[in-house]
């Protein structure tokens, strides 16, 4: 369900601050853990990395987003493209991630609720 809002709701600086150190952020979900690990092998130095990489112009809308326990985010959801050496083949091509986030109430986790390609 999208959240009614003319733009982000967290400044991507921050977010990036944020995610600067990888402790700092939390796979908020199963399914975002799941595709960790399926793309990155659970290294949260490269989800930490695709997240740096993030510019204000992927940004794609605002959503309210579900951990399947109950609890509610409202989250950012961004689209980012990368030009990736496929190991299989050695070639280039790109390669679109799909990634939601939110600023855990503290303030010093970065929630990712959905990391995928």
């Amino acid at each position: 369900m999208k959240v009614d809002t003319d733009g982000p709701l967290y400044d991507l600086a921050r977010v990036k601050a944020l995610a600067a150190n990888e402790d700092q952020i939390l796979l908020w979900t199963a399914k975002c853990r799941k595709d960790v690990l399926n793309l990155f092998e659970s290294d949260l130095v490269q989800v930490a990395e695709l997240i740096q990489a993030l510019t204000t112009a992927d940004y794609i809308d605002s959503e309210w987003c579900e951990n399947g326990q109950g609890a509610l985010a409202a989250c950012d959801a961004y689209r980012i493209r990368r030009q990736e050496t496929i190991p299989a083949t050695g070639r280039s091509m790109t390669v679109s991630y799909f990634v939601k986030f939110a600023i855990g109430k503290t303030g010093r986790l970065v929630l990712m609720v959905s990391c995928h390609v």
